[in-house]
């Protein structure tokens, strides 16, 4: 999972792209970076590392324009340890285009061989981001050389080029680019899986626009949201301000990523016209009706929240429990989110440096935890564990989220299924693994539908870690055993050093 923006304004966008970066942070700590363009040139630094950690002053004075893309990085495919796998991505032809992606793409090997024995374009790392960013300039310049003037563009060439890319590629995916010279283009999967949003912000008459994966990013910007992008479809921004827009998938759907909503957003984000903070608290509601079907609530003391994503959720389950609510768990939020940490043992590592409980809000009592979902088991077994040696007497465990039982690889971190803890398991057994009392999962389709019924236009869910079913409709046994076996493989590297972890790479006036 990562995060992008892209902004093309009447004034100078580098502290504006910073600020949004640091507003899409929870998607992505492994690595951030911004391009901007002035003229036909482009400015860039790019590293590893938090927002805060990459840019300095004297990087941020170097992004010259007014208009730029920027993005956060959360490794789901590629080399974590490298710095060369920082986003956004460059080629010179045609144009010079930049390109950040969030998502990930099913037929990466496929497009690879394409890209390299075909369109003989050299791709330098082990991103899937740099193969579509490829692809696309192939069908940019198959465009262009149909035109009477081959060296200019125009803004159906853009919309022709996405056409063709949408019909190729499969997977997921919310894009931003410039094209140097021309402006901004921002496209979404047909499936609409991953987020992107549209906003704009008037002033002295003239408007500028934004395109980030969450709407969160507008309200510190003073931009107001206008939409989302729909499923296929593109929009295309001039550097004079112009706007454009096309559908370009004739076969687009509705299906946002459920995971989005359960864990990944900010709550403060609306994603497809539903209110994430509201869709979670809808989903204590319905957790609660579970939870009385397979707990004795006599037996439940209080109601605890695992900060932070679960609080919405677990206030509305003591609220329709008729149970105390109450904060037992310190949360240090200068430690990162462990789940989209790499590695299991650094996950593992965190957990009590994130987390510290409060003894006497445990002392004697039995306590009902509430997680947004358990993945791995790692950090709910922790925490199970830090509650007991609190005092706790019994502890239950209420997931806002069904049990992650398949690979998700659309882009989120989990491609083994023995990685994942309910595989293989009923609830009685997990139970047993992170050390609880009792665990009790939402309902899949009671999930689904709550949020539907925030949003009736949306036709579906990608559910796949929770269903096993994949909308893109290529995915078999033997692409999630390949995915296992690639990921054994991966966990194998080196992991790399702290010096390394903080390497930035600075490229400047690329033409």
């Amino acid at each position: 999972m990562c995060g992008v923006l892209g902004l093309v304004a009447n004034e100078p966008v580098n502290q504006l792209l910073y600020d949004g970066l640091q507003m899409l942070q929870h998607r992505g700590q492994d690595a951030a970076g911004i391009v901007t363009t002035q003229g036909n040139c482009f400015h860039m630094h790019k590293g590893k590392g938090m927002v805060r950690e990459v840019f300095r002053t004297r990087n941020m004075r170097d992004l010259h324009g007014n208009a730029g893309i920027a993005h956060v990085r959360y490794p789901t495919a590629g080399n974590a340890g490298s710095s060369a796998e920082a986003q956004p991505f460059y080629v010179s032809s045609p144009f010079g285009i930049v390109l950040a992606h969030n998502g990930n793409l099913t037929n990466t090997s496929e497009l690879y061989d394409d890209v390299y024995k075909k369109y003989l374009r050299h791709v330098n790392t082990q991103s899937d981001s740099e193969v579509l960013l490829n692809v696309f300039a192939h069908e940019l310049r198959k465009e262009v050389s149909g035109n009477s003037d081959p060296f200019h563009l125009n803004v159906d060439n853009i919309f022709n080029a996405v056409q063709s890319l949408q019909s190729r590629v499969r997977g997921a995916y919310g894009v931003v680019a410039l094209i140097a010279g021309y402006g901004l283009v921002a496209f979404r999967d047909p499936n609409g899986i991953r987020p992107l949003v549209l906003g704009r912000h008037e002033q002295n008459g003239y408007v500028s626009y934004a395109v980030a994966s969450e709407s969160v990013v507008f309200g510190g910007l003073a931009y107001e949201l206008v939409r989302d992008i729909a499923p296929g479809e593109a929009v295309f921004i001039g550097l004079d301000g112009t706007f454009h827009s096309r559908r370009c998938a004739g076969n687009a759907r509705l299906l946002p990523c459920l995971f989005e909503y359960v864990y990944f957003a900010r709550p403060d984000s609306v994603i497809d016209g539903v209110s994430v903070y509201q869709a979670r608290a809808e989903m204590g509601i319905t957790l609660a009706e579970k939870v009385k079907q397979q707990i004795d609530i006599d037996e439940i003391d209080v109601v605890m929240p695992i900060p932070d994503t679960s609080r919405p959720s677990a206030m509305e389950l003591a609220r329709h429990l008729g149970k105390p609510y109450r904060e037992g768990l310190i949360k240090n939020r200068y430690i990162g989110r462990t789940f989209i940490m790499p590695g299991q043992a650094t996950r593992k590592k965190s957990v009590r440096q994130k987390l510290n409980p409060i003894p006497s809000e445990f002392a004697g009592k039995n306590v009902l935890l509430v997680d947004d979902s358990i993945v791995r088991g790692t950090t709910s077994r922790e925490i199970v564990d830090m509650v007991r040696e609190s005092g706790a007497k019994k502890v239950f465990f209420a997931s806002a989220a069904p049990e992650v039982r398949w690979p998700n690889v659309y882009g989120i971190d989990m491609p083994t299924r023995e990685e994942l803890i309910a595989n293989g398991r009923t609830a009685g057994e997990i139970a047993k693994e992170i050390n609880a009392d009792m665990c009790v999962f939402q309902n899949l389709e009671e999930l689904e539908n709550t949020i539907r019924k925030l949003n009736p236009a949306i036709e579906g869910f990608d559910d796949s870690c929770f269903s096993g079913c994949y909308v893109s409709g290529d995915i078999d046994e033997n692409y999630l055993q390949a995915l296992s076996v690639g990921k054994k493989q991966a966990d194998k590297r080196p992991q790399p050093s702290r010096m390394e972890y903080s390497v930035s790479v600075d490229s400047e006036d690329a033409e």
